[in-house]
């Protein structure tokens, strides 16, 4: 169902001084005598628009498209441009969604500050965490030790579902919220890649190496090259936060610690590139299913 927003009008200026007459002033103003035209309402002005608790916005034409065409997820509502909710309406209409047609602007309102919403704002439920038992028998798994930056999180997501990674393990504190600025530089990967969340990650990798898990720590310093490690599926690959790298318990829980040879003079990479391409040389040599 699409529909436009209803339009209030602008809110008169209080406080605002009588205009004096033309003998006690030096001049008159050119505008006196004129009705002044109301001022749309600015962000300021508006009023908040009550959210409720546990929402998601999710915001990003590809990261929106890609939530309305996932199941994962229950959608609640989704503001957008005419243009954009024209080049969504075959997916708004399969799902049923209801949408509120307004400008960019009133967009960028509602939308957190300095988001790049492309004329889409979505609210959603957030999607629901897997447990870690229910990791595949033999999946290929992503676990990040305490990485906060959701720009980060976001891309190893996005090539996480580019090489079909079954599931990404993370710390349920220590770790970005899976919305916003997180879903937008996922670019639709956080729709297909599971989330599991765990309190004591030495603990959960632990109990990963129980169900036969093959746990490699990447580590600019690490003894061996990842490219020489034998590798086979069940894999979990665990990335550390940039500067920290992996924490001590993380380093001893895993069963090799390897590294990426690199041939310029610079050794150590962002952690999301790091990633890709860890992931790039696991699926040469490690095919999807082998």
């Amino acid at each position: 169902m699409i529909r436009k927003r209803d339009r209030r009008p602008g809110q008169p200026s209080f406080g605002s001084r009588k205009p004096t007459s033309a003998a006690g002033s030096k001049s008159a103003s050119p505008n006196q005598g004129r009705t002044q035209e109301p001022s749309p309402p600015t962000r300021r002005d508006r009023p908040p628009e009550r959210r409720p608790a546990h929402v998601s916005l999710i915001y990003g034409f590809h990261s929106v498209a890609a939530a309305l065409n996932a199941t994962r997820r229950g959608l609640i509502r989704l503001y957008a441009t005419p243009a954009a909710a024209e080049r969504l309406s075959s997916e708004i209409a399969a799902r049923g969604l209801e949408v509120r047609i307004m400008s960019a602007e009133e967009i960028s309102a509602r939308a957190p500050r300095e988001a790049v919403h492309q004329g889409v704002l979505l609210e959603a439920e957030p999607l629901a965490p897997i447990d870690l038992g229910a990791l595949p028998a033999k999946g290929l798994v992503l676990v990040l030790d305490q990485i906060t930056d959701p720009h980060n999180v976001g891309a190893i997501l996005r090539t996480g579902a580019a090489f079909a990674v079954d599931a990404l393990v993370t710390t349920e504190r220590h770790s970005p919220e899976f919305a916003g600025a997180l879903a937008k530089s996922a670019s639709g990967g956080l729709e297909h890649v599971p989330i599991c969340t765990v309190t004591n990650l030495a603990r959960a990798l632990g109990d990963m190496g129980d169900m036969g898990y093959w746990r490699v720590g990447l580590d600019s310093e690490g003894p061996a090259q990842l490219t020489d490690e034998p590798l086979s599926r069940p894999l979990a690959l665990v990335l550390g936060a940039e500067g920290k790298g992996l924490r001590r318990l993380t380093r001893e829980r895993c069963d090799r610690l390897a590294r990426l040879d690199l041939p310029g003079a610079i050794k150590s990479l962002n952690v999301s590139n790091a990633c890709a391409i860890a992931l790039a040389l696991v699926h040469e040599r490690m095919p999807s299913g082998a």
